[in-house]
């Protein structure tokens, strides 16, 4: 059995990410650059105007002109004006030839087919933008490593960008193992219990971008059980497996992953919830035994399976605490397990509710991450600062 740290470094020492991949950017929201991003084209593509007014070719002496065009955003003809001519332009309309000034029509008086213009305030280039201001083309306008937002993707589609480059998900497997478990919504029969934990992977994969996934319910019988493992290790990158890692007479999942050749990191954890963690490696497919217990399950997600999946999308330090804060509440424990604890923050504080047990759900609904207690620690009083790891 080893540390929580011990585990988290052989995992992380065994991450890398996942091959890339071109996906459109209207679907590229939480993915991550894989390649730096140069812009195709000058932004703005042409000198425009920055507002309603009057382009002209400024000239001080002559505060009176003749219109000669009427300039839309959308128009497409190369226009052009002369000395003492000036085009109507509206916000986004290309400049015309000639013109090197817009007068906004608030300083303009306008009568027929002359506009007279205040033009003691105006420089020459006033609210004029020019073609490139914002960037030339091969500009990089993303670097490798960025979390696409939506902003990003009106950057990108502003510069004709429709496909980027990102880190793909993996596909996850989810196998339920339990004859005790039955489908939520079904009558709950004498010695049956709901299963909650492929909703809740499923629920918290999506959650993190993966949308790949496959869930399969498993009875406790190792043949059975064997054959669909193998089948899920040939179609995913990842394997997650509830139940069936602790020590009774038909938890075999361990010995199954042994005989298919899975190169198993570790086997149990000095934790509290998760103990019986599994975490082992074939090739570059990982295989993660969660407890069965579905406070253990979700727990061990959130510590292991969740930053091993962002890392495999190209996020960094994936492994570090989202906070460090300060605890509402004494708590108490025994040393020799890291204690996870479901927690809330309130007012940049965590804290703990009753209902620490690991069969306990009731805590989830109000909590929002867990609160870490190193496994020396034997109690911890209020204001001590300890980890927080949302969800």
């Amino acid at each position: 059995m080893i540390s929580v740290n011990h585990a988290k470094k052989l995992i992380s020492e065994r991450t890398s990410h996942s091959q890339p991949v071109d996906i459109p950017i209207q679907n590229a929201t939480g993915f991550i650059t894989a390649r730096d991003v140069t812009s195709p084209i000058d932004v703005p593509p042409f000198d425009n105007s920055a507002m309603d007014g009057y382009a002209i070719k400024l000239n001080k002496d002559n505060y009176v002109y003749r219109i000669t065009h009427i300039v839309q955003a959308g128009e497409t003809r190369h226009l052009k004006i002369g000395d003492g001519e000036a085009a109507r332009v509206f916000t986004g309309a290309p400049i015309p030839d000639g013109a090197d000034t817009v007068v906004q029509q608030e300083l303009s008086e306008r009568n027929d087919d002359f506009v007279k213009l205040n033009l003691s305030e105006i420089d020459k280039g006033e609210h004029i933008r020019l073609r490139g201001a914002q960037s030339k083309s091969g500009t990089t306008i993303l670097q490798k490593g960025t979390l696409i937002s939506p902003g990003t993707v009106g950057l990108l589609a502003s510069v004709g960008i429709q496909a980027v480059s990102v880190y793909s998900s993996p596909v996850v497997s989810v196998v339920i193992t339990g004859n005790e478990l039955t489908p939520p919504g079904s009558e709950l029969d004498h010695g049956l219990i709901y299963e909650s934990n492929s909703p809740a992977l499923v629920s918290y994969l999506k959650y993190l971008g993966v949308h790949n996934i496959n869930v399969f319910h498993a009875p406790d019988e190792k043949e059975w059980l064997k054959k669909k493992i193998s089948e899920c290790l040939d179609n995913s990158d990842i394997l997650l497996l509830t139940g069936g890692v602790s020590v009774g007479d038909y938890d075999f999942v361990h010995e199954i992953l042994n005989e298919i050749g899975i190169e198993r990191l570790f086997h149990k954890v000095k934790q509290r919830p998760g103990k019986p963690l599994y975490v082992g490696k074939l090739n570059s497919k990982w295989v993660f035994g969660l407890p069965g217990n579905p406070a253990s399950v979700i727990s061990c997600f959130n510590q292991y399976v969740k930053p091993c999946i962002k890392a495999n999308m190209g996020f960094t330090r994936v492994w570090e605490p989202d906070a460090r804060l300060p605890l509402e509440n004494r708590y108490t424990k025994k040393p020799g397990l890291t204690f996870f604890l479901k927690a809330s923050t309130v007012n940049d504080k965590i804290v703990v509710p009753d209902g620490q047990q690991s069969f306990n759900m009731l805590p989830f609904g109000a909590a929002n991450g867990l609160a870490e207690i190193p496994e020396e620690i034997e109690m911890v009083e209020p204001g001590s600062i300890v980890n927080f790891y949302k969800w």
